[in-house]
């Protein structure tokens, strides 16, 4: 969950990510799936993998400028899933 009222914000974060973990096969010893493989694991340990956010009235409890960024750290398409667990009354 980020800022979502300023695109410049996941511009940074891309070019923040792209920065701490760059495609550089130098880098790193592990490339099995190619240049972006190590960099793809790294960047997504550093986000987390899953999100709490409650629900009032049935919409997401989301702040003013809040909305949910979903990151794919690979260049190549890749199929990808999302489970919601909805816990209520």
């Amino acid at each position: 969950m980020q800022e979502n009222a300023a695109p410049a914000v996941r511009a940074d974060l891309e070019t923040f990510f792209e920065r701490i973990a760059p495609e550089d096969p130098a880098r790193y010893a592990h490339n099995d799936e190619g240049p972006d493989d190590m960099p793809a694991h790294i960047r997504a340990a550093l986000i987390g993998v899953n999100l709490s956010i409650p629900l009032l009235e049935g919409r997401l409890a989301l702040g003013t400028w809040q909305g949910i960024y979903l990151f794919e750290h690979r260049r190549a398409p890749h199929r990808r899933e999302i489970a919601a667990h909805l816990i209520g009354e």
